[in-house]
């Protein structure tokens, strides 16, 4: 049976121009990084809300936002106006159907910190409330909460576990790079690929390692 390619979604954006370059090496998503506790590539909201106007209609533009509370994720999503909200911590206050109801038509993606046989049973639990899962590596339990741009593989198996066991898609991350993808994608076989230091040098794009990216991503 041929495999679809993985969809891949560039995290970390802080330009315009890093935002066309993802999108002509081929990008089917671009990740917007508003406030977080720690983790790179965060930019102001002013700056998401320009970059999400630009992208052309077909790209998505995914707001990760490190809000945990229903209200405050829907205010996020509405100063940005991008279309798609990547939660990257657990929702405490609310829930999925009150910031459906407030965003009609912008798609939601929760995040899964992939650390234990916990994570599956929590995948499998929201799966059904969002839109796609993201599969990450941080830990959410430290004293200064780690979500995302770690650039640490986890434990694939625990993530093939999640791919098998919901059928909403699922994007992997967490220390993907152009020699890793092949097995990533073998192991876990994701809907779609996200990162953000496997193609940056000194903390900017790329273009190099974007194009080593993606010619793995086709050969896979």
């Amino acid at each position: 049976m041929e495999t679809k390619m993985p969809r891949i979604k560039i995290c970390c954006i802080s330009s315009l121009e890093e935002a066309r370059m993802a999108v002509e090496f081929g990008a089917a998503a671009l990740g917007l990084v508003g406030h977080m506790p720690s983790g790179p590539g965060v930019i102001s909201d002013d700056l998401i809300a320009t970059i999400a106007r630009n992208v052309p209609p077909a790209v998505a533009t995914f707001l990760l936002t490190s809000e945990t509370d229903a209200g405050l994720i829907i205010a996020h999503q509405q100063r940005v106006s991008t279309n798609t909200v990547q939660i990257v911590d657990a929702l405490a206050t609310g829930t999925y159907a009150d910031i459906r109801a407030a965003l009609p038509g912008i798609k939601l993606v929760q995040v899964i910190h992939v650390t234990d046989e916990a994570s599956v049973d929590e995948a499998c639990r929201i799966a059904p409330e969002v839109d796609a899962l993201l599969l990450d590596s941080g830990n959410p339990a430290l004293s200064v909460k780690e979500l995302g741009g770690t650039g640490r593989t986890h434990n694939w198996s625990l993530s093939r576990r999640i791919v098998e066991s919901v059928k909403a898609p699922v994007f992997l991350a967490g220390g993907l790079r152009p020699e890793n993808v092949r097995e990533a994608i073998g192991t876990v076989g994701p809907f779609g690929l996200d990162l953000c230091s496997g193609v940056r040098t000194n903390g900017n794009l790329d273009p190099s390692k974007l194009e080593k990216f993606f010619e793995a991503v086709a050969q896979a």
